[in-house]
C-alpha cells in the first residue's frame, strides 16, 4: 500500500521539518497541534524556509505555494482520519508519547503505519498498549530534518514486515537515507553521540576550555561541521538530557549519567537555540 497522506503531530522543529518534507515530495500533509499558537509558529516557519529555497532558485513562487496549499493543520485529532501513516513528534517523554499515540490510534484505520520519532525511547513499550502493534515503528529524523539526510529504522518486537517496507518506501520517496537499529536506548547516532556532548559539559563544566575553544577544538581538531556544545544547542539541552536519562535507564550505567551543569540549564530554562541561551547566545 502507498502512501499519500500523512499526518504529523506536534509542530514544534521536528514536526514541522517533517512536513515540509513530505509536502515537498508531494504527500498531503495533516500537521496536529494541541496549541494553535504552535501551528501559527510551524506556519511562519515553513513559509520561511521555502522563501529561502525561492531566493536560492530552487523554487518558484508557485511551486511554494504548491507546497504550502497540501499541508492541512488543526488542533483536532480527527484531522487523522484516512491517512496513511502518522508520525508522532512529541516531546521526548514516554507518558506524553503513549497519550498522544493512543489518542491517534483511535482515529486511524487498523492498516494505517504509526510510528514514533523517538530519538532514545523503545518502540516495543510505545507500542505495547496499542492495537495492531505490528503497524507501529521508529522513524528517527534528524534536525534540520529537510538537511539531514537519514532516518533510523527501528523495529520493535512486534513490528510487521510490511510495515517496515512501506517505510522503506516512504524514505525514498523523501530523498532520505536509511538505516536499521535493533530497538535499543539511543538506537546508533544518539547511542555514539550524546555520550560525546556530555563530555563535552563535563569538560566545560570543569573549566578546562571555554565553550567557544570546545567547539572550535572538535571543528578544527575532528573535522566536525559544528562543535558538541553548539549541537547540544541545536537539538535543545531539554532532549539532551531527556537522552541522556534513557540511555543512565536503559543501561544501567553509570557512563551515562548526565552533566549536573546540562541539568542546571535545563533547570534554568536555558535549552538552546529555541530559548535563545545554553552554551551560547543567540538573537
Amino acid at each position: 500500500m502507498s502512501i499519500a497522506t500523512v499526518g504529523v503531530v506536534g509542530a514544534g522543529t521536528m514536526g514541522s521539518g517533517i512536513s515540509q518534507v513530505c509536502a515537498s515530495a508531494g504527500l498531503s500533509v495533516r500537521l496536529l497541534d494541541i496549541s494553535p499558537q504552535m501551528l501559527e509558529k510551524a506556519a511562519a516557519t515553513l513559509d520561511r524556509h521555502l522563501e529561502r529555497q525561492v531566493s536560492k532558485g530552487m523554487l518558484d513562487q508557485a511551486q511554494k505555494r504548491q507546497v504550502l496549499s497540501r499541508v492541512q493543520m488543526s488542533t483536532d485529532y480527527t484531522c487523522l482520519q484516512g491517512v496513511d501513516m502518522v508520525i508522532e513528534a512529541a516531546t521526548e517523554q514516554l507518558a506524553l508519547k503513549r497519550e498522544v499515540l493512543s489518542r491517534v490510534a483511535g482515529e486511524v484505520s487498523e492498516h494505517c503505519v504509526i510510528a514514533s520519532n523517538t530519538s532514545s525511547l523503545s518502540i516495543t513499550e510505545l507500542a505495547a498498549p496499542l492495537p495492531n502493534p505490528e503497524r507501529f515503528i521508529g522513524v528517527h529524523f534528524f534536525n534540520p530534518v529537510p538537511v539531514m539526510q537519514l532516518i533510523e529504522v527501528v523495529r520493535g518486537l512486534r513490528t510487521a514486515d510490511a510495515t517496515y517496507a512501506r517505510v522503506l518506501a516512504l524514505a525514498a520517496q523523501l530523498n532520505k537515507a536509511c538505516i536499521s537499529s535493533a530497538n535499543r536506548p539511543g538506537f546508533v547516532v544518539n547511542r555514539i553521540l550524546v555520550p560525546m556532548i556530555n563530555e563535552a559539559i563535563m569538560v566545560y563544566q570543569e573549566g578546562i576550555a571555554s565553550a567557544k575553544n570546545i567547539d572550535a577544538a572538535m571543528v578544527l581538531g575532528s573535522n566536525q561541521p559544528l562543535g558538541p556544545l553548539a549541537l547540544a544547542d541545536l537539538i535543545g539541552l531539554d532532549t539532551v538530557l531527556a537522552i541522556l536519562q534513557s540511555l543512565h535507564d536503559g543501561f544501567n550505567d553509570s557512563k551515562y549519567r548526565p552533566a549536573p551543569l546540562l541539568k542546571e540549564l535545563v533547570a534554568a530554562g536555558d535549552l538552546g537555540r529555541k530559548t535563545g541561551r545554553g552554551f551560547h547566545g543567540y538573537d
